[in-house]
Order: C-alpha cells, then sequence, then structure tokens
C-alpha cells in the first residue's frame, strides 16, 4: 500500500531512540521528509536533526526557530517525551506534577500550537501523540506518567473535534509493553521494588501479555505511519492501543 506521504514533512520529537525513532524510520521508509528532535542525534543519517532537550523551558521556542529556519512547516507533527521517573501517589508533591507538567504537557502544547494554524490553512495536518495505555487503565507506581498521559489524551480529543473540518487528525497512540531502554528501566524498578530478579519480572510481565511477547518498535512505527497518511483522513480523536491485547477494557 502506498500511504501517499512522498513530500509531506514530519516533525517527530523525542526521536533518538526507543518509540520516537521507530516513527521516524517508518515515516522515512514511506519518502516523508523526516527532521527529529532529541538531545543526542543518535544513528540520524537520512533525517533533519534539531539537537534540543525537551527538558529545557527554552527547548519549544528553539525547535520551532530551527524547523522555521528550514524553511518548513510540518505536515505531520508526531509528540512524543520521555516518560518521568516512577513513585507513588501518596507521597508525590504538587511540585513534583508542576515540574512534569511543564516539561511534557505545556512544552508539546506550545510546538503543536506553533504548526496548528498552517495545517488547517493548507487542509492537511496530522498530529500524533505518544501517551500509554495507563489513559486507560492507571499503572500503579507510576502516578507522575498516569497524570500527565491523561492529560495530553484529554486536550487532543478536545482538539481533534476543533480542526476535524479542517482536514487535520489528531490521534493518541497507546503503548504498552514494546521492547524499548525505557521499559527495561522501568523494569528494573519495578523489580528492585518487588525482591524480584529483572528477569524474573521480565517473564511475569511478557506471561500478562495474551500475544505473548513483547511488542516491536516498528510495528508501533509503523502504526503511526499509516495515522500519518491521507489514506487515513477519517481517523481523529482516537486512542489507539498497542499492547498486544493486555488492557482489557475497549
Amino acid at each position: 500500500m502506498d500511504l501517499q506521504l512522498e513530500g509531506k514533512t514530519a516533525l517527530v520529537l523525542g526521536a533518538s531512540k526507543g518509540l520516537g525513532r521507530a516513527i521516524a524510520q517508518s515515516l522515512a521508509d514511506e519518502d516523508a521528509k523526516v527532521i527529529t528532535v532529541a538531545r543526542s542525534a543518535g544513528d540520524a543519517e537520512g533525517f533533519h536533526h534539531i539537537a534540543a532537550d525537551l527538558d529545557d523551558p527554552a527547548a519549544p521556542e528553539a525547535i520551532i526557530a530551527a524547523v522555521r529556519d528550514l524553511g518548513l512547516s510540518p505536515d505531520i507533527l508526531v509528540l512524543n517525551h520521555g516518560g518521568p521517573p516512577p513513585g507513588p501517589a501518596a507521597t508525590t508533591t504538587p511540585a513534583d506534577f508542576s515540574a512534569v507538567m511543564d516539561r511534557m504537557f505545556n512544552a508539546q502544547l506550545t510546538i503543536a500550537q506553533a504548526f496548528l494554524p498552517t495545517m488547517r490553512e493548507r487542509g492537511f495536518g496530522r498530529i500524533l501523540a505518544v501517551a500509554s495505555t495507563s489513559v486507560i487503565a492507571p499503572i500503579p507506581g507510576l502516578v507522575l506518567s498516569n497524570a500527565v498521559r491523561a492529560m495530553l489524551a484529554s486536550w487532543c480529543k478536545t482538539l481533534a473535534a476543533e480542526v476535524a473540518a479542517d482536514g487535520v487528525t489528531v490521534n493518541l497512540l497507546l503503548p504498552g509493553q514494546i521492547a524499548t531502554d525505557r521499559l527495561e528501566s522501568l523494569h528494573a524498578a519495578m523489580a528492585e521494588r518487588s525482591g524480584m530478579t529483572a528477569e524474573q519480572l521480565r517473564a511475569k510481565s511478557v506471561a500478562a501479555i495474551p500475544a505473548g511477547r513483547l511488542g516491536r518498535p516498528e510495528e508501533f512505527g509503523d502504526l503511526a505511519a499509516f495515522l500519518a497518511s491521507p489514506r487515513a483522513s477519517f481517523i481523529t480523536g482516537c486512542a489507539i492501543k498497542v499492547d498486544g491485547g493486555q488492557t482489557t477494557t475497549l
């Protein structure tokens, strides 16, 4: 299937590794022009790369300016940010929540709102936000992630209805347990708290997935590429799970 992405420009945040890199690669494989953003370039061959730390308060405006300096305005925007550290709800402070909201939600909102008007004017745009299945079922011990992902989901759903008639779609991708460095670090932290080894915790986690394995980053990236394409123009306001059937609610 030709996804008709040749000539489209994509801006992918958090794209040095993991899910962000997988999305960038899938878009590039479909001949989109891809701009990646991350602290380090990783393997940046084939991409325009902007070095920026999304945790820096100055980063959003710097990223916007760098894209415009390239003479580009994204047709496709992928909102993606590494998750915050684990922690319990009982002792997480208002200051902890405020810091995460500034770094993750507010930064991504600033970037999206900068490029949204041009998407609406040209009659085509795709905003994809990488969240988590915690939007549907909060994950124990990840209260900061649970909260900020839920806020992002609500914003995406509200925005989707506002811009649909202008040819702009807004969708949320909900990864479950996909084989990335982030998942490995979460498994290590959970194993330490539970008294299990990392290998035991990983085996227990895989056993809870009906598909019987962890997801592959490229599977996630390929779904994102389809949703970013003109072929997905009637799909908007959706939160789509990529979790091997683990989350029990629809």
